[in-house]
């Protein structure tokens, strides 16, 4: 049977590779090849940004109201092409279909209605005279071309969270998704491009050096990724050679804070679905949970019972939580995290790949670790739940701080005094109070240190993808 040779997006329109170089996509599922994607050489880098910085000439100079339509009318599209953005990913990533249909496309259509309003609404300060003689006012543009790097995690949503905003402020667009899951990418670039100008949207496939020479580029005004913090380092750096702004949304490690006075039993359910959730491929995964010790025994004995009842499978699976690891290499980083574990751990559930065909593995919970642990101080990205103790309040935020990442966190507990404290000592860019891992168009996410810097979602989120410039007239004749 032949497999389907996928296509660069290009300047509006499908185009052959230029290069014989192709290399196989993966069922997470089956572990058989179900397409192949070419990789993007420099002409076709250069392609796009060309392409790109022809169409920034027209839709940069839209106005916001025109920008509206045309982000309302894809976002109508992208909920009229559900059912197939669902079966381009779940191909790619083994999620189960439900989810993706719920939890990405649907939320992807409303996160884009978002953008398109917050185009109407942005800010800046007012005009007046704030030297006499002289009037001042501002004004905020659009940057210009922006290069952007996706990852496979959420493959659709992240796209609509990388060129949206972008798309929204009047960029344009040269975006490269994951090797491992790019075609609701493309799907999704071919949906948009009847409301948009040609070159507007452009989608390269290849791996990560393709990667590389996007987010390299001189033609980039700004470059963005959301991955690895090796991938954040090297385009922070690579964009330091050109001064080219950057927005890195990296890894997390989310402490997730449960005091004694918590609900333990809905707070080990809502712990369990939102750690294992999409098999713990999240960057704001409840993974990492600190116990206060009177209850510790107690909690981790719900966790693992919710664990034990967490349900794997394949993407046509409802009743599953969640679906198989995206590709080998991360089954076998996720394995590597049980082999090294210390003598003094202890697994109360799970731990081992699932007995299955595909990249399965076990909702896992892990115990009597120490801070300086591995499995504490690293991402693990996939569907295995850390379980510490904490002496008090102290304790509780130097163990929750005490990792270099920075992007989520939740604290669990019915004193409202202690909740706003922890809601200011946490260093994290979000901190939930009795839940975790839910999002808004309307409110920002992005976080600190190691997990990156700059916002995704909310006008904060518009605003990364602007400039602004201050004009001053005299006011004699």
């Amino acid at each position: 049977m032949s497999v389907t040779k996928l296509k660069h997006f290009i300047n509006g329109k499908f185009v052959e590779a230029k290069s014989s170089e192709y290399f196989d996509l993966i069922s997470p599922v089956t572990g058989k090849v179900v397409a192949q994607s070419p990789n993007a050489t420099q002409e076709e880098v250069d392609a796009a940004y060309a392409a790109a910085k022809e169409a920034f000439k027209i839709w940069g100079r839209t106005t916001p109201s025109e920008r509206q339509k045309a982000l309302l009318k894809l976002a109508d599209a992208i909920e009229a092409n559900s059912d197939a953005l669902v079966e381009a990913q779940s191909r790619n990533t083994g999620q189960i279909k439900a989810l993706i249909a719920s939890e990405e496309v649907a939320v992807s259509a409303d996160q884009v209605r978002f953008f398109a309003g917050a185009a109407r609404c942005l800010e800046g300060k007012s005009t007046g005279e704030y030297m006499h003689g002289l009037t001042s006012s501002i004004r905020r543009e659009p940057l210009g071309v922006v290069g952007q790097v996706a990852p496979w995690n959420y493959p659709l949503m992240m796209a609509i969270w990388k060129c949206i905003p972008a798309l929204a402020a009047g960029n344009t667009v040269v975006l490269k998704p994951s090797d491992t899951t790019p075609e609701s990418t493309l799907l999704l670039a071919e949906i948009a491009a009847p409301f948009f100008p040609e070159g507007a949207i452009n989608v390269l496939l290849g791996k990560a050096e393709v990667g590389s020479q996007i987010v390299s580029h001189k033609t980039a005004a700004l470059v963005s990724i959301t991955g690895s913090v090796r991938a954040g380092l090297a385009v922070a750096e690579s964009a330091a050679k050109n001064l080219t702004r950057a927005h890195l949304e990296l890894g997390g490690k989310a402490p997730v804070v449960v005091f004694a006075d918590a609900d333990l039993e809905k707070a080990a359910a809502h712990i369990a679905m939102t750690g294992f959730f999409n098999a713990g491929q999240d960057c704001t995964a409840a993974t990492r949970v600190l116990v206060e010790e009177s209850v510790h025994d107690k909690f981790l004995e719900l966790l693992a019972k919710e664990a034990k009842a967490t349900k794997f499978g394949s993407p046509d699976d409802s009743d599953a939580l969640y679906g198989a690891l995206n590709n080998a290499n991360q089954l076998k980083h996720v394995q590597g995290f049980i082999d090294r574990l210390p003598p003094h751990a202890k697994i109360q559930a799970g731990g081992k790949a699932g007995n299955r065909e595909g990249f399965y593995f076990e909702a896992t919970v892990i115990s009597h670790l120490k801070q300086d642990d591995e499995v504490i101080q690293k991402e693990i990205f996939g569907p295995v739940i850390t379980v510490q103790s904490f002496k008090d309040e102290a304790d509780a935020v130097f163990k929750a701080n005490d990792v270099e990442f920075g992007l989520a966190s939740s604290v669990w507990t019915k004193n409202h005094a202690r909740a706003t404290r922890l809601s200011r000592d946490l260093d994290f860019g979000t901190v939930w109070i009795n839940t975790h891992i839910p999002l808004v168009g309307e409110m920002p996410h992005g976080g600190f240190k190691h997990s990156g810097y700059g916002k995704d979602l909310s006008s904060y989120g518009l605003e990364e993808y602007t400039r602004v410039k201050h004009v001053m007239a005299s006011n004699e004749d």
